[in-house]
């Protein structure tokens, strides 16, 4: 690893930091101005009260600036020159393919967080759920057979070989999970951004570790896009993530 991995990995987490503090508050004024903002359910608590009329579907703003982070990396980043070794075919795979699962699943979770706002009524739980399954299949199918990983790395004892299928599995399972777990924090003051953050944070540090560059890359964007939004989500949050955030 050379000493520019990192020095790439802290740029691009200050300019999706930079650029999105920058941006929040005329995307938030937009928000409002087109009726996109937080309704309780009849049934939260009524602490919940003033979370009404905050803008929601901060997540779209997440994902259109680390798009446009990714692809301005892809094009004017050697990474030829960065990591030795490496080619842009390992930066698609490692950056891209998580970054279109990213955008897939956030574009339906938009979609939601529109019709909900302006309608009252969103997309069905279920058809959700068939549609982040979907996703999900799709990745793990092509980072099983890209990578050929049939096993999982368990701290303190070391990769347990469980063959292809297993992990398959696992990673659909991990995958839909996880989006799904996010997606319940979100409405919280801080909750879902606090955590989300820590773990990219910690998902580069692996990544850096396993010497998968690139993806170490992809996470540190991430982080300083979460952090940028956890900036304007902690009490008293200005804007929540939304479906288009939360489950992506």
């Amino acid at each position: 690893m050379t000493l520019t991995t990192p020095l790439l990995a802290l740029s691009g987490m200050l300019l999706t930091f930079v650029a999105t503090i920058l941006l929040f508050p005329p995307y938030m004024r937009v928000l409002r101005y087109l009726g996109i903002v937080k309704t309780p359910r009849s049934d939260a608590p009524t602490s919940h009260g003033h979370k009404r009329g905050t803008p929601t579907m901060a997540g779209l703003l997440v994902v259109l600036v680390v798009t446009l982070a990714t692809v301005l990396f892809y094009f004017f980043v050697s990474p030829e020159e960065q990591t030795p070794g490496r080619t842009r075919g390992d930066y698609v795979v490692q950056t891209l393919t998580p970054l279109l699962a990213l955008v897939s699943v956030g574009a339906l979770g938009a979609l939601d967080d529109y019709l909900d706002a302006i309608f009252g009524r969103g997309i069905r739980g279920r058809h959700k759920l068939i549609w982040q399954a979907s996703v999900a299949v799709a990745g793990a199918i092509y980072i099983q057979r890209h990578f050929a990983i049939t096993g999982i790395f368990i701290p303190l004892s070391g990769e347990v070989v469980i063959g292809a299928v297993a992990f398959i599995a696992l990673a659909i399972v991990a995958i839909v999970g996880t989006s799904n777990g996010v997606n319940l924090t979100d409405g919280l003051d801080g909750l879902a951004g606090g955590t989300v953050v820590f773990a990219f944070l910690s998902f580069a540090f692996i990544a850096f570790a396993r010497e998968y560059f690139f993806l170490a890359v992809f996470c540190a964007l991430m982080t300083g896009e979460v952090a940028a939004f956890l900036w304007f989500n902690v009490h008293p949050a200005e804007v929540f993530l939304g479906d288009s955030g939360s489950l992506s």
